[in-house]
């Protein structure tokens, strides 16, 4: 008799939840700095931000400790590089290539990291 495997149910997608102290800040960084928008019904205290297809919860003093690390795939980390720059935005990493991806980080007003990389050189 041959054993079977029960299916698994298929994983949609991922959106971290970043713990941060100050929204109105936050939303500051990740918002007018790195252009990502605001969902419609975010409040003070939880909120959804996109950029493109890349989307983050923020929560305002819960769900975890702060300081966690993410990462975001992106279509060119040495042109958001630039872009960054110009915009004064402090750079933890400037673009770096590793044998997984060229990447950059920085870091939010919370101390946690977005790495964003593309594909390595």
């Amino acid at each position: 008799m041959a054993e079977t495997t029960p299916a698994r149910v298929p994983f949609e997608n991922s959106q971290p939840i970043l713990r941060v102290e100050n929204m109105a800040a936050s939303l500051r960084f990740y918002v007018d700095i790195l252009g990502f928008k605001n969902a419609p019904w975010g409040s003070d205290d939880f909120t959804y931000i996109f950029r493109d297809e890349a989307g983050i919860y923020l929560c305002r003093g819960a769900q975890g400790r702060g300081g966690a690390w993410v990462w975001i795939g992106v279509e060119d980390a040495e042109k958001l590089h630039e872009e960054l720059k110009a915009l004064g935005v402090s750079i933890r990493l400037p673009p770096t290539n590793y044998s997984w991806a060229l990447e950059m980080q920085v870091e939010d007003p919370d101390g946690n990291v977005l790495r964003l990389g593309s594909e390595p050189k």
